[in-house]
């Protein structure tokens, strides 16, 4: 391995898709990250489907594509972390990592042993990352939280969807996404701190506090104006034109970020909207869309996406498809950028694809290790190779039940 982050071990307590999200990032970047699952349960987002993973025979395995794509770069131990014996597991495994990520309610680690203030009284290097729906205090800290949900509190859902319909939440859990992101990056502060102090920090993140960040320029219109943004559907609030428009066989998106570039459109089309006072500036665009919009709209609806998508690009407008998931993946960007990749799966004899980092680092790329592994695939493995753990012992605790 030669990843950025080798020689950092995460140990991954967290499931469904925020921290999942978060440890996959930092596993494909080198570090060795050890999923903690329940005996028997698993990560929940296991049974998330169909569709399932199908091994060589069609048959449905137990991986969903919903956990196939999260948890790559990882090795599963199965632990009762309910019992003495699977808390001390945990203990002894901290000694030997950098990193805790943990989603579960405020205060419920706590029960076992494995809160913050237990973890890093005995383990005072530890970087503890925790995810919650509403953060470590405030009225809400001790209620679960949810992507959808939180996109409803957090203002995302009230801006998207079209201006007379409902409020729409994004076609993906983007508050977790957001939110394994911020706490990649908490971690990786942490770290580079830690280089100087010696100690380890709580790393705290909010699935609403994130999503409140991610509302960007709309948050920022609120606060600067004192009136909320109007709901666009896919027009922007202040840029025009710069929204989806129906052509003669889909959709195509124009998002013109300046004047230049309107008045490069504007004579592509023939038509003289650069020189009208009320189109030539995106202060006079924007408080006069409803006199825009609607011909451009005429216009559009003319002619095919792929004629506008090459007029766009030969005149250095920035306009393209609105593409379905299958047009995605055969665009040659998508393989130039290796953003499917393949690889081989313990549940069958046929290679799996899954969509590939987004990260480029020139002199230590990700590296694609492992597969999502199946509920503690490499439990003896761990206890082997880290703890040192004897066959007779890591048998006991099979019998038990405390490991799996």
């Amino acid at each position: 391995m030669s990843g950025p982050l080798h020689g950092l071990r995460v140990l991954d307590l967290s499931r469904v898709l925020a921290g999942p999200a978060c440890t996959q990032i930092l596993g494909d970047m080198g570090a060795d990250v050890i999923k903690v699952e329940r005996p028997g349960i698993g990560d929940d987002t296991r049974k998330w489907g169909p569709p399932f993973l199908k091994d060589e025979n069609g048959n449905d395995t137990a991986e969903s594509a919903y956990y196939l794509s999260c948890n790559r770069n990882k090795r599963s131990i199965a632990i009762d972390i309910t019992t003495k014996a699977g808390q001390e597991i945990v203990h002894k495994l901290l000694e030997k990592s950098d990193v805790l990520i943990e989603n579960f309610k405020v205060g419920n680690l706590s029960k076992f042993g494995l809160g913050y203030d237990q973890v890093s009284a005995r383990h005072p290097h530890i970087i503890y990352a925790s995810i919650t729906g509403f953060g470590q205090n405030g009225p809400l800290a001790p209620e679960p939280g949810y992507d959808f949900l939180v996109q409803a509190m957090g203002g995302l859902m009230a801006a998207t969807g079209e201006p007379d319909g409902t409020p729409m939440k994004a076609g993906v859990a983007l508050s977790d996404i957001m939110t394994g992101l911020y706490t990649a990056i908490g971690i990786l502060a942490a770290l580079n701190e830690r280089h100087k102090s010696g100690l380890g920090q709580h790393v705290d993140l909010s699935l609403l506090d994130c999503t409140l960040a991610s509302m960007t320029n709309l948050a920022q219109f609120y606060l600067t104006s004192g009136h909320v943004a109007p709901r666009l559907g896919n027009a922007h609030s202040t840029i025009v034109p710069y929204q989806a428009f129906k052509t003669a066989d889909g959709y195509v998106i124009i998002a013109v970020g300046n004047d230049t570039q309107f008045r490069r459109l504007s004579e592509a089309l023939g038509q003289n909207w650069a020189d009208d006072e009320r189109f030539a500036t995106n202060r006079a665009r924007v408080l006069n869309r409803q006199d825009l919009t609607p011909q451009l709209e005429s216009i559009i609806a003319q002619k095919p996406t792929a004629l506008w998508t090459d007029l766009f690009r030969e005149i250095d407008v920035p306009g393209g498809p609105v593409n379905t998931m299958d047009q995605v993946f055969a665009q040659e960007q998508i393989a130039a950028r290796d953003m499917k990749i393949t690889m081989e799966h313990s549940a069958t004899s046929k290679n799996i694809d899954l969509v590939g980092s987004p990260l480029k680092l020139s002199r230590s790329p990700v590296e694609y290790r492992l597969s999502p592994p199946a509920e503690g695939q490499q439990t003896r493995d761990i206890l082997h190779s880290i703890l040192m753990m004897k066959d007779e012992v890591i048998d006991t605790l099979m019998k038990d039940g405390t490991i799996r």
